[in-house]
């Protein structure tokens, strides 16, 4: 069965089917053909309509998911005479299953159906080209589609492309390579049956829970499915799988836009759950500041800087040992004055001066505003990032379907994250978090040296 949904958003979870588009096949020769708009029971973001030219307006008067229900679990379900449960077969595929196992589940019923994703059949079979995404297959295989983004059409060029399988690959080639994709990875057997093939492929947050519901791990990455595989290596009948795997018995997660929600997610899930396997965050973590004339970096908490203290800090270090550590290893790479640094107490000259290391400023050869600089240029290169923007700002990230999360960012603290325009107005006004965290200044400031050119905007209060 080739399938292709249209949909109002990226996130099984909370968008709705606006299309369905169904092929059947039985030995390669096609049997039948079926499409229906869906009412989504909920509006139309404008990026939808523009990407499918479906509009609120078509879909207004076609018949809810509920009202199809029976039809599409027929048309899914396997031909007459044929005894094994049928390929469902899409392009990525776990995108179209998670949407019609969510919209089944909304009805209290079950669906499961081996997955078989053309992209990484595609992947498997001509691993010498890089792009396998729908177009590119139809350019490669000389694909036409009468209704490209429209969900019948989108089967038919799967339809079309299995075809082109059949004449131009080796049977045994093709069967072995769609029997790895479908059964690429196994759950072991505790998890709920079909558990494996809800995964998402997209970016976001996930959490492994052990017995008595107690949270073992959070994670975040940019293929949830992937990233949550992974914790699970061994396939069916190889050896045990990791101690992780074996204490894990339950999983969740959370879809998100990109990875800056995912890790923003994951952050907070670490704070409110204190999983067990996570590294221990301490909250102690200390940086190095200077007065505005003092050449004596002070060793001050992370976690009590305010947004103006950013310009005149350097470095974030686990505890104070750390930081004066690393102030002495500079120190001695510069020639500065471990002394004048008030990293040495001695009477006189300091040891590295007595050692020739030392320009001299804790005897008076080095004046100590020329000492005072070079101990800002020596920092220089852990220099905390001042706040890029004007004050409170909604970044705006984009998933490959167009959707958007904004996330409310305020000097450096995270507010929260909004997917319509109610729940950020909800977030302009609401309190900033009063103590610096390192742990998203980090997340944020690598995020903006990684994508230079981000959508923003301002948000003045009212």
């Amino acid at each position: 069965m080739f399938v292709d949904l249209e949909t109002t958003g990226c996130n099984a979870s909370y968008h709705r089917i606006i299309e369905i588009g169904i092929v059947r096949m039985r030995d390669g020769v096609r049997i039948e053909e079926w499409s229906s708009l869906v009412n989504p029971e909920c509006p139309l973001a404008a990026a939808t309509e523009g990407f499918t030219g479906i509009t609120a307006e078509m879909v207004a008067s076609a018949p809810r998911f509920r009202e199809l229900a029976l039809e599409v679990r027929a048309k899914l379900a396997a031909l007459p005479g044929d005894s094994a449960a049928p390929l469902f077969v899409a392009h990525n595929a776990r995108f179209d299953y998670a949407f019609l196992r969510s919209e089944f589940r909304r009805l209290g019923q079950s669906f499961s159906s081996p997955v078989l994703c053309t992209v990484k059949l595609s992947r498997r079979l001509f691993p010498e080209h890089v792009s396998h995404n729908l177009d590119a297959l139809m350019e490669r295989h000389a694909l036409s589609c009468a209704a490209r983004h429209r969900a019948l059409g989108d089967a038919q060029v799967l339809a079309d492309f299995w075809s082109r399988l059949l004449v131009g690959v080796a049977p045994a080639a093709l069967a072995r390579a769609a029997d790895a994709v479908v059964n690429t990875h196994r759950l072991p057997p505790h998890f709920p049956e079909g558990l494996e093939e809800e995964l998402p492929d997209g970016p976001g947050a996930y959490r492994l829970y052990g017995e008595n519901d107690e949270l073992i791990y959070v994670g975040r990455s940019r293929t949830l499915r992937t990233r949550i595989l992974a914790h699970f290596p061994t396939a069916a009948g190889a050896a045990l799988p990791s101690t992780r795997a074996r204490e894990i018995r339950r999983i969740d997660w959370e879809e998100t836009a990109g990875e800056l929600g995912a890790g923003l997610r994951e952050l907070e899930w670490i704070e409110a759950g204190r999983p067990l396997r996570n590294r221990r965050r301490t909250g102690e973590e200390v940086t190095l500041r200077l007065a505005d004339e003092s050449a004596v970096p002070e060793v001050i908490a992370a976690r009590a800087l305010d947004a103006g203290d950013l310009e005149r800090c350097f470095g974030i270090f686990q505890e104070p040992a750390d930081a004066r550590r690393a102030l002495a290893e500079i120190a001695r790479a510069h020639q500065l004055c471990l002394k004048q640094l008030g990293l040495e107490e001695s009477a006189g000259s300091c040891f590295e001066h007595q050692m020739g290391r030392c320009k001299g400023v804790c005897v008076g050869r080095e004046p100590v505003a020329l000492h005072a600089l070079r101990v800002r240029m020596a920092l220089a290169a852990l220099k905390l990032k001042s706040w890029p923007f004007p004050g409170r700002v909604a970044l705006c990230e984009r998933d490959a379907h167009g959707n958007s999360e904004l996330h409310v960012i305020d000097r450096w603290a995270y507010v929260g994250t909004a997917r319509c325009e109610e729940e950020l107005e909800a977030l302009r006004t609401l309190e900033r978090p009063g103590c610096f965290d390192v742990h998203r200044y980090r997340l944020l400031a690598r995020h903006f040296a990684q994508h230079p050119n981000l959508e923003w905007r301002t948000l003045e209060t009212r």
